[in-house]
């Protein structure tokens, strides 16, 4: 359980309004090289609640997404539709809607941070980086989440993921580089089959 709580952070925290500045064109930018991504693979490192792991991260727009942890016996694997957590240790999986955690914003098939139903509430630059704060609309007491880009060439730095309670999940990402050839069998858990809880978001589809 204390490997599950270290890590559920990081994908079901939800986003928290504050009243700052907006800066349109910074909006414009991430969103740009967000839906200009098909997929990545790289390097992460971690830090929750006092702990840290690092591991390999791999995204395939739309919708999926797979963590690998060096330390923590957990794999998290996004198949286009739903979460799974799976603990190794105990040969327990755990599923959640993806359409329910804060990264599946980042692999929708439309990324759209103006009008949809992501608030930015925040943004900054500085010479090297800018940022932006975003909660999700009717969520506003349960947290946030600050994306971190790089400005030149535009290309994904970190996230944080902070908690209704100021708990914050911080990740890092290194060696970032572009792939698409994955396996076809490489966003799905090897381990067990299971089945989908969500029936999917039209955000993935």
């Amino acid at each position: 359980m204390k490997k599950l709580l270290f890590l559920v952070p990081f994908f079901f925290m939800a986003f928290q309004a504050c009243a700052s500045t907006v800066d349109s064109a910074l909006v414009k930018k991430a969103e740009d090289y967000l839906n200009s991504i098909t997929g990545l693979t790289g390097n992460f490192a971690q830090t929750a609640v006092g702990q840290k792991d690092s591991g390999t991260f791999s995204m395939l727009r739309p919708g999926r997404v797979r963590l690998d942890y060096k330390k923590s016996p957990i794999q998290l694997i996004s198949d286009g539709k739903d979460l799974y957590f799976y603990d190794k240790s105990l040969d327990q999986i755990t599923t959640v809607p993806l359409a329910s955690t804060p990264a599946g914003i980042l692999v929708r098939k439309n990324i759209n941070l103006r009008t949809a139903d992501i608030v930015v509430t925040e943004t900054s630059s500085e010479k090297d980086n800018f940022s932006l704060k975003m909660h999700i609309k009717g969520s506003e007491g349960l947290g946030n989440m600050h994306v971190i880009f790089s400005n030149s060439p535009v290309g994904l730095v970190a996230w944080t993921v902070t908690d209704a309670m100021g708990a914050k999940t911080e990740i890092a990402f290194s060696g970032l580089k572009t792939k698409t050839d994955f396996n076809r069998h490489y966003f799905q858990l090897q381990r067990h089959k299971t089945a989908s809880t969500s029936g999917g978001d039209s955000y993935y589809d």
